[in-house]
């Protein structure tokens, strides 16, 4: 069979290549519909220490692009997620190796990617940072290496409103569930925040991003 081209994804970056070795690399998911610029204008409310990748998804939908299909349409499967996430891993195997450390953040249907990634590569990240997303069930799937993580217990933060409109309470309690037995958690819950992202929150990951990944490397 012929050998397909790696991927090769539209990325905005926060740095300049020159400026980026020796940085940790904070990799960031956006949510369904939108594109790599939706999640960049955080940039300025995280460490600066970061080299920050912002990666558009594959597919192109309605106006902007998607990982995969919906959890409730007829057309998703655990594969879907599987392949679009291995062809992150491949993409991100050529960009790491200049960068002290690798995070994460994802951003809804993002926050399925971020962790999906972990989970397929769980001795890979310094930490995981989920807005406002969930986690998907690994049905089997060998893609998922979830007893290695269990091991290894990688911070990972969680930040929601628990009256969050978009994602159902299926979801909401397979992820804390989750996230409580494979992950070292720091979850907060933020009131009138919907389906968003609020300046207490991004507070809070700047200082768990400061914490866990830039004092932890020393």
């Amino acid at each position: 069979m012929p050998q397909t081209a790696p991927w090769n994804p539209t990325v905005l970056w926060s740095k300049p290549e020159a400026e980026r070795a020796g940085t940790p690399l904070l990799v960031l998911f956006h949510g369904y519909l939108a594109n790599e610029e939706d999640l960049m204008g955080l940039a300025d409310y995280l460490p600066s220490e970061f080299t920050i990748a912002s990666i558009r998804a594959p597919q192109a939908l309605g106006p902007g692009y998607t990982w995969f299909p919906l959890m409730n349409e007829p057309e998703f499967s655990v594969q879907r997620v599987v392949d679009a996430v291995a062809d992150v891993a491949e993409w991100l195997d050529g960009v790491k190796g200049v960068h002290s450390s690798v995070s994460l953040l994802g951003f809804s249907m993002g926050m399925a990617v971020a962790s999906t990634l972990l989970r397929h590569r769980p001795a890979d990240f310094a930490a995981v940072v989920g807005l406002s997303g969930f986690v998907v069930p690994a049905e089997g799937n060998p893609f998922f290496h979830d007893e290695e993580l269990t091991a290894g217990r990688v911070p990972f933060f969680w930040g929601r409103d628990q009256a969050d409109p978009v994602i159902d309470a299926p979801r909401i309690e397979f992820t804390h569930a989750w996230l409580n037995e494979h992950t070292a958690l720091t979850k907060i819950l933020y009131s009138n925040m919907g389906h968003g992202i609020n300046m207490q929150e991004l507070g809070h990951v700047k200082e768990f991003l400061t914490q866990l990944v830039l004092k932890a490397q020393g």
